[in-house]
C-alpha cells in the first residue's frame, strides 16, 4: 500500500512539473476577454511576439478594447476585432513591426490583423475558429485561447465573403489577468 501511494504521489508531482495546463498561469501574460456568453482566457506569447504582446497589454490596461465590436466574423475561419470605428479600417494609431514566427494558426490561435504591408498591424486582432495554416509565417501569432473557446464559437457570424457583421457582438472587457482582483 505504501509503495502504491508513493508511486501515485510521484506521478502527480511529475504531471505538475511537465504539464503546462496544470501549472499556475503567468497572470502578467494572460488576458481575460469577457464576451456576452462568458470568459475567454488567452495565454499571450511574448516569446513569439514581444512587441505585439506589450502593445496589447498597454491597450488592455487603457481599456481601449472595451465595447469594441467583432466587425468581421467568418464562420469556419476567424472572428476579428480591435477597430474602434467598427469598420475594419481603424486602429489605435500605432503601427507595429511584424513578428512572424513558425507558430501555426490552429484553432484558438490569436493573431494580429494587418493591411497588405507586413509592418501595418495596429490594434486589430483575430481568433481562429479552425486551423488556418495558409496564414502561417505571414501574420503575427501573439496568443492562444486556453479556455472559453466555446464562447468564441458563439460570436455572431457575418455574411458574404468579407464576413462583415450587422449588429455585431462586442467585447465587454479585455483585461490583463494580473490586474483583475477576483
Amino acid at each position: 500500500m505504501k509503495t502504491l501511494l508513493n508511486t501515485l504521489l510521484a506521478c502527480a508531482l511529475l504531471v505538475l512539473l511537465i504539464c503546462p495546463a496544470v501549472q499556475a498561469a503567468d497572470l502578467e501574460n494572460t488576458l481575460y476577454l469577457e464576451l456576452k456568453d462568458g470568459r475567454v482566457v488567452i495565454e499571450m506569447r511574448p516569446d513569439l511576439a514581444p512587441a505585439h504582446v506589450a502593445r496589447i497589454k498597454e491597450l488592455a490596461r487603457m481599456k481601449f478594447y472595451d465595447g469594441i465590436v467583432f466587425h468581421r466574423v467568418i464562420d469556419g475561419f476567424m472572428a476579428q476585432t480591435g477597430d474602434p470605428t467598427g469598420t475594419g479600417r481603424g486602429g489605435s494609431g500605432k503601427h507595429l513591426p511584424q513578428e512572424f514566427s513558425e507558430a501555426p494558426f490552429d484553432r484558438g490561435t490569436v493573431g494580429m490583423a494587418r493591411a497588405a504591408a507586413p509592418d501595418s498591424a495596429d490594434s486589430q486582432f483575430f481568433i481562429c475558429f479552425a486551423p488556418a495554416h495558409f496564414l502561417d509565417g505571414d501574420y503575427t501569432v501573439w496568443g492562444q485561447v486556453t479556455s472559453g473557446m466555446e464562447y468564441v464559437d458563439k460570436i455572431k457570424k457575418g455574411s458574404g465573403q468579407n464576413g462583415l457583421v450587422r449588429d455585431p457582438d462586442k467585447i465587454i472587457t479585455l483585461r490583463v489577468a494580473a490586474d483583475v482582483q477576483e
